[in-house]
């Protein structure tokens, strides 16, 4: 102690000022060392899943305490540590010594992770629909459910996503569906596809939007046209409009129009219906848009081919028809080589649409939207009636999986059905 003393005193009063000034700023880092830390803890959906996130001003010591929770993730998106939405995390954040939990606003975390734990009392299956013929499975890992999923073709799982794809198809979803009815599980299916209405196409090696006229879509929609001819009349002249993206569509000529046309069968070698549509959409644009006289350009239509079909034999069609051992899809297989009906046209039959008394099929909105009425034989009136009595459908006679209209894609059916016949040939289809 006298060394120090003497020591000191040797520093004169410019050494005890520093020394002085180095005890305050000692006791000031003692203060912010025991001031207690705060965390604003925010519910979130994250991966679609509820988590708790953690918003604290930065602190190396805070973020020490942060990375020592259970669970606790770095989220680069959201930008802040998260935990999970369960009773547990939030056990763990009030159990940290010297650190406020400060809840946000109007916003009730136990009520939600009480939500989020009866939920966990009944798994849950999300199905979304996220491209024309993919749906993700989004759940918690069970094993029995990821083995029913392996059975189905052409299965795939997204290790970045952690989420699981399949085949967007009837027959897929009914394995899902029965699964979750078995074993007392939840569905939820969203159409997320369904609700994109941007195309985008690839543009010098690049994906650029492009976005149709409003007045071209909103003309087509005013005379009624139907939905896949709006649909097929924008998309032809979003390409018209990326082929001419250095002009104005208004400053266009007949020569202009002309060379598209050429590029169309030279280069992308379109089918002739595609062709045909694209002059249409063209011809609908200048004349209903705006409004141009049809004597300021002239655009000749292509030769129409002509193709005999081809018919199957009366063994062929056995051998389809034995082929599928589903019930309802031997129905919509027997409906559309009975009746003659598109397949749009078997999705659209409602359960009135069968007369059994006059022994007709009444066909809504046609091609064309046209009515018409087409044949019922007495076979397919036995095998509809077997059908009626097993599913009982309420409104649609071929109801989806999920209720409601059963969905377009069903194409692969017919596919599926060829392939598991003893030829298992598409010689006619």
């Amino acid at each position: 102690m006298q060394q120090s003393q003497v020591s000191v005193a040797g520093w004169g009063i410019e050494g005890v000022r520093q020394l002085t000034d180095m005890g305050l700023r000692g006791t000031e880092c003692e203060k912010k060392r025991t001031m207690p830390f705060s965390i604003a803890v925010k519910t979130a959906v994250h991966r679609n899943k509820p988590v708790l996130k953690l918003l604290s001003p930065y602190h190396a010591d805070l973020v020490k305490i942060i990375r020592s929770l259970p669970g606790v993730l770095w989220s680069r998106t959201m930008h802040c540590w998260y935990l999970p939405c369960t009773d547990a995390s939030m056990a763990s954040l009030r159990g940290i010594e010297g650190v406020t939990i400060v809840e946000e606003p109007g916003n009730s975390l136990l009520q939600h992770t009480k939500e989020a734990d009866s939920h966990d009392d009944q798994p849950k299956l999300q199905i979304i629909r996220y491209a024309r013929e993919r749906i993700k499975l989004i759940f918690r890992y069970d094993p029995d459910l990821v083995a029913a999923i392996k059975r189905v073709p052409l299965y795939f799982y997204d290790d970045q996503q952690k989420w699981w794809t399949l085949p967007h198809l009837e027959s897929v979803l009914e394995v899902l569906a029965d699964f979750c009815k078995s074993n007392s599980w939840l569905l939820d299916y969203k159409d997320e596809w369904a609700e994109q209405k941007v195309i985008s196409r690839k543009a010098d090696d690049k994906y650029k939007v492009i976005i149709c006229p409003p007045l071209f879509e909103e003309k087509l929609k005013i005379l009624r046209y139907s939905e896949s001819t709006v649909k097929n009349y924008c998309s032809a002249l979003k390409e018209f409009i990326h082929y001419n993206k250095e002009r104005p569509l208004e400053t266009l000529e007949q020569a202009d129009i002309e060379k598209f046309l050429l590029y169309l069968t030279e280069e992308r070698k379109v089918s002739p219906s595609y062709h045909n549509i694209s002059i249409s959409a063209i011809k609908f644009f200048y004349e209903k848009v705006l409004e141009k006289e049809k004597a300021t350009y002239k655009i000749s239509r292509p030769r129409r081919e002509r193709l005999l079909p081809e018919v199957l034999s009366e063994e062929e069609v056995q051998w389809l028809m034995n082929a599928v051992s589903n019930l309802k899809h031997k129905c919509i297989l027997m409906t559309i080589y009975s009746g003659g009906l598109r397949l749009g046209e078997v999705v659209r039959l409602s359960v009135a649409d069968i007369d059994s008394k006059r022994m007709l099929v009444f066909v809504r909105g046609g091609k064309g939207r046209k009515d018409r009425y087409t044949i019922l034989s007495k076979q397919l009136l036995k095998w509809l009636k077997a059908y009626y009595r097993l599913e009982k459908p309420k409104k649609w006679l071929f109801e989806g999986v999920l209720g409601g209209q059963r969905q377009m894609e069903e194409k692969g059916l017919l596919g599926q059905a060829v392939d598991q016949s003893p030829k298992g040939q598409r010689n006619s289809w």
